[in-house]
This record gives C-alpha cells, sequence and structure tokens, in this order.
C-alpha cells in the first residue's frame, strides 16, 4: 500500500492532507502549553495557600503549634508545598519533553514537507512541458500535412490546364515536393517528440511521482508516530509524580494518624496548670456573738475590736473565691499575687509594692524572677529563660574561639594580620560572657527555689521579714527591691557547680597542630592564579577546584583544602566559594561536649 501507486493523481489532497496534520500537531503543542500553565498556576496557587496558613514567626500562632493537631496540620501545609512541587515538576517535563521538542520537530516537518512538494511540482512542471512539446510537434504536423495536400491539388490542377506553361506547371510540382518533405519531416519529429514524451510520461508517473509520494508518506507516517510518542510521554510525566505525591499523601495521614487528643490534653494542663491548690470552705461569721456578750469593759473592748475587723473578715472571705471573680487582666494578676503573699505569709502585702507592680503591668512589663505567675507558669518561664542564657554563653563562646584562632593565626603569619587587634573585642567576650553566667546562676536560683531543691520555706521568711524591716527603717521604696532581690548565699555553690557542668571551659592552648583535621563545609573555584609564598597560605591555578574547611571571618582570608596534606590561605576575592547548607559546623563537637 503505497501513496505513489494508488494516490499518483492525487497530488492537491496530499497537499491539503499533510498540511491539516501539521496543523494537529500545532493544536496539540498548544494544548500541552495551555496545560502547563494550567499546572504552573495551580502549583503557585497550592504554595500560596500553604504560605497563608502558616505560622507567622515570634507570634502567637507559633505557640498554638505545640499542640499534635495543630502540628499535623503544619505537616499538612509543608505536604502541600510538596505537592504544589510536583505539579512544577509536571509543568516542566512537559514543557521540555514535549513542548520544546514538537515545536522543533514542526520545524522541520515543514521544510521536509515543502521539499518534498518542491519536488512533485518541479516534476509535474517537467511533465507538462513536454506535453506542451509534443503538441507543438503534432500542430506542425498537422499543418505540414495540409499543406502538402494543397500543394499537390494546385499541381494536378496545373498540369491538368492546357493553358498554363510548361514551367509554371513545373513549378507547381516542385513546389508539391517541398511541400510533401516537409510533411515527412515533420512526421519525422513528430513521431520522435512523442516516444520522447512517452518515454518521460512513463518514468513520472511509475518512478519520479511514487518515490516523492513515498517520501511525502513516510513523513506523514512519522508525524503520526510522532504525536502519539508525545501523548504516551504526556501521560507518563503524569505517572512519574505519582509515587511522590502518593507518598504526600501518605505523610499527611500519618500525620492526621499522629493527632493524640488526651496528649493535647495534657499539654492543656500544662500550659494553664497554675499549681494553686482550691480555696477551702468558707468560715461561717457569727454576728450575733457580740449581742450575746455581758457589758463589761472587756467586751466593749472586744465588740470595738470586732467592730474594727469585721471588713477584714469580709474581705477574707471574697478573697478566697479569687480565680472565679471577674476582673480585668492587670487587677486580676495584682489580685492573684497579693492573695498568694497573704496566704503564705499571713499579712497584707505592702502598698508601694502594689502600685509598682501595678505601674508594671500598665508598662507592659514585669518581674524579672515572673513572680507574679502561678508557680508552673513560673517555673516554666525561667527554664526557658536558663536555656536562652546558656545558647546566648554558647554563641559567645564559639566566637571567641574564632576570634582565639584567629589570633593565632595572626601570632604564627603576622602578614596575615595583627594579633594585637582582637584583644579588644576577646575582653568584650570574656566580660560578656562573664554577665551571663552570673545571669543564669541567677535565674538558676530563682528556678531552684520554684522546684523545691532548696529550702525555700525558710529562706521565703527571711526575705520578705527584710522586706518590712526595711520598710520600717528606710521607707516604703525597699519593699519591691527587696522582693526582686536575687537568692544568695546557700545555694551559690550548688549553681556554680551545675553552670560548670552546662559550660565546658573555654581556655585554649596553641596546639592547633595536634587537633583534627577540620571538616569541609563546601567548595571553591579559584577565580585568579594566587602564589602563596608566605607561611601559612597556598598556592592555586586559575579554574582550579578546592574545599572549603574556614571560610572568611572578616580578615579578607579563607581557609581551603587542596587534599589530606595541603592546606592553608588564600585571600577570599581570589576564589568564589559554593557552601555547602547540610555541611556540619566546625563547633558542633565542642557544643555537644558543652551539652
Amino acid at each position: 500500500m503505497s501513496w505513489g501507486t494508488e494516490l499518483w493523481d492525487q497530488f492537491d489532497n496530499l497537499e491539503k492532507h499533510t498540511q491539516w496534520g501539521i496543523d494537529v500537531l500545532e493544536k496539540y503543542i498548544k494544548f500541552v502549553k495551555e496545560r502547563t500553565e494550567i499546572e504552573l498556576s495551580y502549583a503557585k496557587q497550592l504554595r500560596n495557600l500553604s504560605k497563608k496558613y502558616q505560622p507567622k514567626k515570634n507570634s502567637k500562632e507559633e505557640e498554638e503549634y505545640r499542640y499534635t493537631s495543630t502540628r499535623a496540620f503544619l505537616a499538612t501545609l509543608n505536604e502541600m508545598n510538596d505537592y504544589a512541587g510536583q505539579h512544577e515538576v509536571i509543568s516542566e517535563n512537559m514543557t521540555s519533553l514535549i513542548t520544546a521538542e514538537l515545536t522543533r520537530y514542526v520545524q522541520e516537518l515543514k521544510q521536509e514537507r515543502k521539499s518534498h512538494f518542491h519536488d512533485g511540482r518541479k516534476a509535474q512542471q517537467h511533465i507538462e512541458t513536454c506535453w506542451k512539446q509534443l503538441e507543438a510537434s503534432k500542430r506542425r504536423f498537422e499543418r505540414d500535412c495540409k499543406e502538402a495536400d494543397r500543394a499537390q491539388q494546385y499541381f494536378e490542377k496545373m498540369d491538368a490546364d492546357i493553358n498554363v506553361t510548361k514551367a509554371d506547371v513545373e513549378k507547381a510540382r516542385q513546389q508539391a515536393q517541398l511541400r510533401h518533405q516537409m510533411a515527412e519531416d515533420s512526421k519525422a519529429e513528430y513521431s520522435s517528440t512523442l516516444q520522447k514524451f512517452n518515454s518521460e510520461q512513463h518514468e513520472h508517473y511509475y518512478t519520479h511521482i511514487p518515490n516523492i509520494f513515498q517520501k511525502i508518506q513516510e513523513m506523514e507516517e512519522r508525524r503520526i508516530v510522532r504525536i502519539g510518542e508525545s501523548m504516551k510521554t504526556f501521560a507518563e510525566v503524569d505517572r512519574q509524580v505519582i509515587p511522590i505525591i502518593g507518598k504526600c499523601l501518605d505523610e499527611i495521614t500519618k500525620a492526621a494518624e499522629s493527632v493524640d487528643h488526651k496528649n493535647d490534653s495534657q499539654m492543656v494542663i500544662e500550659a494553664f496548670k497554675s499549681g494553686f491548690e482550691p480555696p477551702g470552705d468558707v468560715d461561717f461569721e457569727d454576728f450575733t456573738q457580740p449581742m450575746k456578750r455581758t457589758v463589761s469593759e472587756s467586751s466593749l473592748s472586744n465588740s470595738r475590736g470586732d467592730g474594727k475587723s469585721e471588713p477584714k473578715f469580709g474581705s477574707k472571705s471574697k478573697g478566697k473565691l479569687w480565680p472565679f471573680i471577674k476582673k480585668n487582666k492587670q487587677t486580676q494578676s495584682l489580685y492573684i499575687h497579693k492573695e498568694l503573699m497573704k496566704r503564705t505569709l499571713g499579712t497584707p502585702t505592702c502598698a508601694v509594692e502594689a502600685r509598682e507592680y501595678v505601674l508594671s503591668l500598665k508598662l507592659g512589663a514585669g518581674p524579672e524572677d515572673f513572680s507574679n505567675l502561678p508557680p508552673e507558669q513560673r517555673r516554666k518561664k525561667l527554664q526557658q529563660k536558663v536555656d536562652e542564657l546558656n545558647r546566648d554563653i554558647q554563641k559567645e563562646m564559639d566566637s571567641r574561639d574564632a576570634l582565639t584562632k584567629m589570633k593565632d593565626v595572626y601570632i604564627k603569619n603576622p602578614q596575615m594580620g595583627d594579633a594585637a587587634s582582637v584583644d579588644h573585642r576577646l575582653a568584650e567576650l570574656g566580660q560578656n560572657i562573664e554577665k551571663l553566667r552570673l545571669e543564669v546562676q541567677k535565674f538558676e536560683g530563682w528556678l531552684a527555689e520554684v522546684e523545691g531543691r532548696l529550702p525555700a520555706r525558710s529562706e521565703q521568711p527571711r526575705r520578705q521579714s527584710g522586706v518590712y524591716e526595711a520598710q520600717n527603717a528606710s521607707g516604703v521604696n525597699s519593699c519591691a527591691q527587696d522582693r526582686e532581690s536575687s537568692p544568695d548565699g546557700s545555694y551559690t555553690e550548688e549553681q556554680s557547680q551545675e553552670t560548670e557542668m552546662k559550660v565546658p571551659a573555654t581556655d585554649f592552648d596553641d596546639e592547633f597542630d595536634d587537633e583534627e583535621p577540620l571538616p569541609t563545609i563546601g567548595t571553591c573555584k579559584a577565580l585568579y592564579t594566587f602564589e602563596g609564598q608566605n607561611e601559612g597560605t597556598i598556592s592555586v591555578a586559575e579554574g582550579e577546584m578546592l574545599y572549603v574547611i574556614e571560610e572568611d571571618k572578616g580578615d579578607g582570608w579563607t581557609r581551603i583544602r587542596r587534599n589530606e596534606d595541603e592546606e592553608g590561605y588564600v585571600p577570599t576575592s581570589y576564589v568564589e566559594v559554593y557552601l555547602d547548607k547540610n555541611a556540619k559546623d566546625v563547633h558542633k563537637p565542642l557544643q555537644k561536649i558543652s551539652e
């Protein structure tokens, strides 16, 4: 089955059909392109949706994501972000594997089709030219034959006429012979042209046209195969991301299954537990006793004393119900604090202290020791503060370690920098570390008092009695200061020992050459050739790839390694650094030891 034999006379229809095939291919390319745009738009909308519901940093929403249900929702948002990424992969793969390839193929197909039909038109023009030559030869032969017949009839007529001279008859005879000769020549030419045309026609319809149409057929079949393969690729691109999308959905299911209502309930308890005991029974206040007493000096004095104390008892009965009284937040916090002091010491809270406390609430601040909070919440706040201070200490120690190493490098290689230039910064870091350690000791003392690790019962009356002694001696302003003073004395040594366990020693010796090799934190490419002639530097060639083991600390030098035996410093401006985000930090081992 060949177009060359079956469709030898359908040149125009084949031209229309192949053009229609290219139009179909271009329509499919447009379809895939719109599909990629839809995938990109869908992925963008999914990412925006995930970002919209992500908790904001350093906000109340971030604290709410400690529950299992909200953590599961956060995991769902993250998985939806990955889910959107797979739709982006679909768009990218369809663009590169289908749209780009088919667009290039269409251009090639148009050029090939144009070439084949150009050859076909050329063959048609050639056969048409041969046909015209045959027609011209045929007409010329026909005309010469008619002219020869007329010349023969004229000669016969002249020969039969007795009045015509012999010369005229001879002339007519010669004219007739000439015409007959021309007719014979035209006949021979016509016969030759006819044979040539038949040969050209046979070759046209049995050789040239079949070959051209066969090429057109093969071109069209390749187009059909190509569009079929593209449709298969269209499905494969989707199928390739199905496992990853399935994994995203599995992770969402896993996150949903991790929701634990019991755990969330327990976390609510931990978040809001005050540590107080429920209020006891309200005592019965018998107001009839003064009426039954006999009138005497003692009874009158007692009555006067009772009369003064009645409002006090009434206020006390109301105070026992403080968790259920509706007040604004500032008044309720003050009320809770005063009630705790009453129950603990049996005495009213200092008025000046109360005014200062309310003022601190209005200004948005609170006591440094979080004494305005219930015991359990105060313990959590103190523990968070201790952890935060320990992290700050570790950061300062890491900075000091880096500067110490830099100073040693400067001592060994004075041309790289002045060692004395870092002494001031080292002294500042040492002072900061010492201040932070004192802060840790102070907050750990309060934490120990809350957790009951020290005899806080004997300590608290001593501190509170100091409040009132100071109030009687020097005025009301010392009351709040004594309440906020940090504990000292008996637990100082214990806290310092705990701090020693948490914070590692920071004294470094000069034996850096005996340490383990620093891990690589990335790679770099030499932009220029550098001749490392000084001690501590290393020579590099332009375009050379090396390992980065210590990045620029602000001195303009980067430490690199070529192999296990060759490492040194090069100017940072001479290399292009590619840091590895997953590389371990150099100071991680020190941090691990400290913990």
